[in-house]
């Protein structure tokens, strides 16, 4: 049983890795282009890959909140108990977010913008709230590498 358990945190700090560097890759690399997109290319650079990743990552949500489960009930009164809170409460925040903030900025392009000005408008808006999903994120993989770190020390 505890060599499932130890898998399970795996699995979840494979899955907030994924959130952290899918979120950074985009601010750090695709941001930086976005300024140069206009109606006429946006579409390819961004709609296919937004698709992919939130068919992707609703199912890895799911399965992180699960895992967040498992591991709220496994380290219940541990000294690093409070991990799987911040994950489940950093997934449940950035899937609010997503939700009711993101989601309809990528309903808007995936309709096509035709105006320069509300695609421009349109992706302020989009990029400003994934770079506070990626804090997000981020807060998610620290909290979990502070457990794995806490327990290589342990083990030591």
């Amino acid at each position: 049983m505890e060599t499932l358990i130890i898998i399970s945190y795996m699995l979840l700090f494979a899955c907030t890795s994924m959130y952290f560097g899918t979120g950074w890759s985009l601010v750090l690399f695709s941001f930086p282009t976005a300024r140069d997109l206009t109606p006429a290319n946006y579409y390819t650079h961004i709609v296919p890959q937004v698709q992919a990743a939130t068919r992707i990552f609703t199912w890895m949500t799911n399965l992180m909140i699960v895992l967040a489960i498992v591991m709220i009930i496994s380290e219940w009164g541990e000294p690093f108990g409070w991990v799987p809170w911040v994950v489940l409460g950093g997934v449940a925040a950035a899937t609010a977010l997503t939700i009711f903030g993101i989601f309809k900025h990528n309903k808007r392009l995936t309709e096509g913008i035709e105006d320069p000005n509300e695609l421009t408008e349109t992706l302020v808006a989009w990029m400003r709230l994934n770079v506070f999903r990626v804090g997000l994120w981020t807060v998610q993989w620290l909290a979990m590498a502070v457990w794995f770190v806490a327990a290589a020390v342990e083990a030591a």
